[in-house]
């Protein structure tokens, strides 16, 4: 039986050696007479070109994510997608808009950043005797953990802010004030994840001394990890 999507002119294929492609059987294949290749990461065309439903699109696994490389497809449709696309975006409309979309994210980014340092400093919730301290942490760690594309725990939305804010916390403690960095795990399955644990509660262990008011010794990880900045 044929596939559907095979009968109109789209696959899904993946790069092998020597610039070949494979099927998804595994099977070589050759991209037909006349196709070119558009590559990723213009997504303006790309939209055009699969809207006409003619299409290969070339696709990699790394991990648990599939990432689209680009796209096989007639060589004139790529060609006349791509001239449209110009033709739109030379518009003054579109170029108003663009600088509309530009500024609307910025403050959205503004927003956020508050917001999470905000959600950073009520876990801290440190001593009074430390509060300078606190404001310093949570913006050290805002700064590292929201900006888009920083594939951190800052930027998803499935879990509430405070737990994002708590999680970023120890995964710059994990990497600040511990030695994960150095450390030679053994490839056994679960062993990142146990020593992982164990650095969390060790960070959550020194937070907590900040909490209570305790004086804190100059010598305190934390506290030269916020130094060397």
């Amino acid at each position: 039986m044929k596939d559907p999507q095979t009968e109109k002119g789209i696959r899904i294929v993946r790069p092998a050696n020597g610039g070949k492609l494979t099927g998804e059987n595994g099977a070589p294949l050759s991209p037909p007479q006349g196709w070119t290749f558009l590559p990723a990461g213009d997504a303006g065309v790309t939209r055009k070109v699969t809207s006409k439903g003619k299409y290969w699109r070339v696709e990699v696994r790394k991990g648990r994510r599939t990432i689209s490389l680009g796209i096989w497809a007639p060589g004139d449709t790529i060609l006349q997608a791509q001239q449209e696309v110009q033709a739109m975006r030379s518009t003054e409309e579109y170029k108003k808009k663009k600088i509309y979309t530009a500024e609307r994210r910025e403050k959205k980014q503004a927003e956020y950043d508050a917001e999470f340092c905000q959600a950073i400093e009520r876990y801290l919730n440190f001593h009074s005797n430390h509060k300078e301290l606190e404001h310093k942490l949570a913006r050290v760690v805002t700064a590292h953990a929201i900006p888009i594309g920083s594939g951190t725990v800052a930027r998803t939305q499935l879990i509430p802010i405070e737990e994002r804010a708590a999680h970023a916390v120890i995964a710059w403690m994990r990497h600040q004030t511990t030695f994960y960095d150095d450390m030679k795990i053994a490839r056994i399955k679960g062993e990142r994840r146990s020593i992982r644990r164990q650095l969390a509660q060790i960070s959550v262990n020194l937070l907590a001394g900040y909490r209570e008011g305790k004086d804190i010794d100059r010598d305190c990880p934390l506290q030269k990890a916020l130094d060397n900045l």
